[in-house]
């Protein structure tokens, strides 16, 4: 029989985030599988760790490299869909964690596409970075009949523009060494006094600031600006 394969969210950071679903299952699985960096342990795991009781357990870091060339990542994720579907296939179930929620801008959904047609999986939601900077910076996501909009850092600056041109709540998301080229842009459109930034959400190192408080050249890619336009 086949192995079940699980993309287990993790959450933002903190290990009391996880659910108790994802703590039951990662440690009733044969195999333990997360991205992690070309080297070191990679976050998924850090935070996962304090829970893990399985002493049996496989434990196997995918190395995938972070790049901007579509093509070494995508025979990554190839290569990583071969090491788990041997296993799948020799009726070991795995657990393969994710940052934060794994269909939300999550490594497990590049797997997910590889492997689910194949093989039994099942995918436990967590709690995403959006919730998390929110829940840490006291800011209401969205209210009432307000539309709430996640845009990615990385855009092209005119796409970025048209979205934030109209009225609502958003979440700027992978901002890193795009910070600039983003707090330019709502200084334009008159709405960067009310925006914040929130660092490492629910980490120890866990910083909210206003944006003229930023180190441009110190924001890590784990951050994100909360931003708000009126109607």
């Amino acid at each position: 029989m086949k192995g079940t394969l699980y993309g287990i969210g993790v959450g933002p950071g903190d290990p009391e985030l996880m659910t108790l679903k994802a703590v039951r299952l990662m440690n009733a699985c044969e195999v333990l599988a997360w991205p992690a960096p070309e080297s070191g342990p990679g976050l998924a795991f850090q935070i996962a760790q304090p829970h893990l009781e399985a002493a049996q357990q496989e434990h196997l870091p995918l190395r995938l490299p972070i790049s901007t060339d579509p093509f070494p990542a995508q025979e990554a994720y190839d290569q990583a869909a071969s090491i788990l579907a041997e296993r799948l296939s020799s009726g070991k179930s795995i657990a393969v964690l994710c940052e934060g929620d794994p269909m939300f801008y999550g490594s497990f959904s590049y797997l997910f596409g590889r492997l689910s047609q194949t093989f039994p999986t099942e995918v436990l939601p967590a709690v995403s970075s959006p919730m998390a900077c929110a829940a840490a910076s006291g800011w209401v996501l969205a209210a009432k009949n307000e539309p709430f909009t996640v845009l990615p850092g990385p855009m092209e600056i005119s796409s970025l523009r048209r979205k934030l041109e109209s009225a609502g709540s958003f979440a700027l998301m992978k901002i890193g060494r795009h910070f600039q080229k983003i707090c330019s842009l709502l200084e334009e459109l008159n709405l960067a006094e009310e925006a914040c930034l929130v660092e490492h959400a629910t980490l120890p190192n866990q910083r909210i600031l206003k944006l003229h408080q930023v180190d441009p050249e110190r924001v890590p890619y784990f951050s994100m600006i909360l931003v708000r336009r009126h109607a």
